[in-house]
């Protein structure tokens, strides 16, 4: 179904990068403003290749202009710079909402009982599947925390490259030949272990008249040293970071330097480098 809705909606056309709309997109964007000329150069020069390969279309009344493609394509092409666009491979759709879109889900619980409901959501990607995603989310996530929809799935998609994904990329044997499997597991496993724990003592700390579900109760979890998102599951461990990474990564190496090195070293890139 997904598939015959991509045909219907129109891909917006591929826009030529010129000097205006990349200066204007560039400097839209805090996280990209400490690459130097080069690093510049060559995102650019990626930016166009990775809008030349997807297909960009909007839903829910968005109509896609070239400063939405342009925007997409420059973050989503931060975390490959060092890596290529081929770790983008196996898809080419990508979908954009104007604001958080809903979707059908129907879970069954462990009484059998079947339960029927639609979830709010800011982005979504799954293998093979396109990435889609909220232009402005209504929310974004109400911790106070970095929040960047692009950076995260586009992050799910590198771990999609492994199978089943669990928050662990692929390791290039020759862009990551310093990474061990078992050394990130243990380092991802000991920031996510941590983590959790921190949340559990958050949440023990919001007053019963409070919904911890609320933006009310957003102040017991903004000490924590990331999005409660995080805690979900290793595989959201691994987006979140990602996120923080490149949009607040001080916070994230202060908190957990092991698992800051990982993803430095697996990004091949160290947003704190003078």
């Amino acid at each position: 179904m997904l598939r015959r809705f991509l045909s219907r909606v129109r891909p917006g056309a591929v826009p030529g990068l010129s000097d205006d709309l990349w200066r204007r997109t560039w400097n839209a964007v805090p996280f990209v403003q400490r690459f130097d000329q080069a690093d510049q150069s060559r995102l650019r020069e990626l930016c166009g290749r990775f809008l030349a390969d997807k297909s960009m279309a909007g839903a829910g009344g968005l109509e896609i202009s070239a400063d939405i493609q342009l925007s997409i394509a420059l973050q989503a092409c931060v975390p490959i710079l060092e890596l290529g666009l081929a770790w983008y491979r196996g898809w080419s759709g990508i979908v954009v909402y104007p604001a958080d879109f809903r979707v059908p889900r129907r879970i069954e619980d462990e009484h059998g009982l079947v339960h029927e409901f639609d979830d709010s959501l800011s982005g979504e990607s799954w293998p093979g599947g396109p990435v889609v995603l909220a232009w402005d989310p209504d929310g974004a996530r109400d911790s106070g925390h970095a929040f960047n929809v692009v950076l995260h799935e586009f992050a799910h998609k590198l771990d999609q490259l492994a199978e089943p994904a669990g928050g662990r990329p692929p390791f290039d044997r020759n862009l990551h030949a310093a990474l061990d499997p078992r050394a990130w597991d243990e380092a991802r496993d000991d920031a996510f272990e941590r983590l959790n724990a921190a949340l559990d003592l958050a949440e023990a700390a919001v007053p019963p008249d409070v919904d911890p579900e609320s933006a009310e109760a957003s102040a017991w979890f903004a000490s924590l040293p990331l999005d409660p998102y995080a805690a979900e599951d290793p595989a959201e461990f691994f987006a979140v970071s990602s996120e923080a990474f490149f949009t607040s990564p001080q916070g994230l190496s202060d908190a957990f330097p092991r698992w800051y090195a990982m993803l430095a070293a697996f990004y091949r890139q160290d947003p704190l480098a003078p």
